[in-house]
């Protein structure tokens, strides 16, 4: 409905029920120097049929719709199954508002309610949460989780994940007077012997990530044995559609899985909003931040869902609150549900497939090239590997780009030492045809 403006009459009315001689005179309570004395410097309104027009050419101007992706780096071009948006654009699935009254929330709670089960199930963990903002909140407040329960005020942190995470994490750090190690990297994985000389009893917990942002699978298996010789607990972040084969957090005795849900249904749309996951081992239920929904009975014995385990001061005495993440990611979490409730368990094998066939694929046909090269000869990776290049990262995504391909993701504004290094991504929507166009162009370019 287009935007339509109250009538000098209907001003008038509102003026003299105000008791005010003017409109003017319903803003004295404000001082004067705290008033705007010149006009905004906007632009003159425009008709809707002008904003309409306006807006088409600013979205022409965008490439992604017109381009092959080949980039990942935390956010991936997955196919979303049309279910999705048409189930989603339902009206009463719109308001992000918490679902405080179950009387009136049922819906909402029921969703929520099956997207924990759903996260549980693809992470092998025992209890998940709901509302986090994204991958890079959800693990950061794994980790001041991590730090309630242990009672502990130091994490060591992989210098594999992803940097925003890392970014993100050190704010929260800094703010709660948290100390903040980092573990270096040995052959694109976490060094194990590092984190054996770094770990010890005044350790929280071990934040990783697998695949790491490198692309390249962490071994789990001795890192937990060493995280959890020093009781300290162990946080996991990781890909959602890497979890259709590979093992569990749950089975590597994760105590905290974090994810970023985007690549479940939910676009590209630069940078957000995404919809960050959580979940954990029984025993530490109550240390997790966010909200859990329950299901229960009424009197009736009707089946009913309900917020549980929700403290109030989460959202009015927040100087005591163990996190004040407040609102509803529902939406975000509801297209996660439709998505894997759409593909089901073969289905979701069948994505991990195609995507790890088509991007071992790509790497191969990559590294055939002369001057490319796999940088650590990486064999154990799900959809994303790193390439070491004969020119220039930037000079060969700038070639990409001009044949409507965007590349991968330069690595060395934030690994110096990776200097030429590009991640690739390969999702199931990349073909045969389109991962042959790029290597052939790579081909070219290594022959100038």
């Amino acid at each position: 409905m287009g935007y339509i403006p109250y009538s000098k009459e209907e001003i008038t009315e509102m003026v003299e029920a105000s008791g005010s001689n003017s409109l003017e005179g319903l803003f004295d309570a404000i001082p004067a120097e705290a008033r705007l004395k010149n006009l905004l410097n906007i632009p003159p309104a425009m008709s809707e049929m002008e904003i309409n027009s306006s807006f088409k050419q600013l979205a022409e101007a965008n490439t992604d719709s017109h381009s092959v992706c080949f980039r990942g780096a935390g956010a991936y071009d997955h196919y979303v199954p049309s279910v999705i948006n048409h189930l989603i654009s339902r009206g009463e699935f719109f308001t992000a508002y918490t679902p405080y009254q179950p009387e009136a929330s049922q819906g909402t709670l029921q969703y929520i309610f099956e997207f924990q089960s759903l996260v549980c199930a693809i992470s092998g963990m025992d209890i998940a949460n709901a509302s986090m903002y994204d991958g890079p909140n959800a693990f950061a407040e794994a980790a001041l989780m991590a730090c309630r329960c242990t009672d502990k005020e130091k994490v060591l942190v992989s210098r594999s994940v992803h940097p925003q995470y890392r970014e993100v994490l050190k704010t929260y750090c800094s703010a709660g007077d948290i100390e903040y190690i980092e573990i270096p990297i040995k052959g694109g994985v976490t060094d194990l012997e590092q984190l054996a000389v770094l770990h010890d009893d005044s350790a929280a917990g071990v934040l990783v990530q697998t695949p790491n942002y490198l692309g390249i699978l962490e071994p789990l298996g001795e890192i937990e044995k060493t995280t959890h010789s020093r009781k300290s607990l162990l946080v996991v972040a990781s890909n959602p559609i890497s979890l259709g084969k590979l093992k569990t957090p749950g089975e590597y005795q994760a105590d905290i899985c974090v994810m970023e849900g985007q690549p479940l249904g939910n676009p590209l749309n630069f940078g957000g909003p995404y919809l960050g996951i959580m979940a954990c081992r029984q025993s530490w239920v109550r240390k997790m931040p966010g909200r859990v929904v329950g299901m229960a009975e009424d009197t009736l014995g009707r089946r009913g869902f309900v917020l549980t385990l929700q403290a109030r001061e989460q959202h009015i005495r927040r100087s005591k609150a163990t996190s004040n993440i407040c609102s509803n990611q529902s939406l975000n979490s509801l297209c996660a549900t439709l998505y894997l409730s759409s593909l089901g368990k073969v289905g979701f094998q069948k994505l991990w497939d195609l995507n790890y066939q088509k991007a071992h694929y790509a790497a191969a046909q990559i590294a055939q090239i002369p001057g490319f090269s796999l940088r650590w000869n990486q064999g154990h990776f799900f959809n994303e590997f790193t390439v070491q290049c004969p020119l220039p990262a930037s000079e060969i995504l700038d070639k990409l780009s001009l044949e409507g391909i965007q590349g991968g993701y330069e690595l060395a504004p934030d690994y110096p030492e990776l200097k030429n290094c590009l991640l690739f991504c390969v999702t199931e929507k990349r073909t045969r045809k389109e991962i042959d166009q790029l290597t052939e162009i790579l081909r070219k370019v290594s022959n100038q």
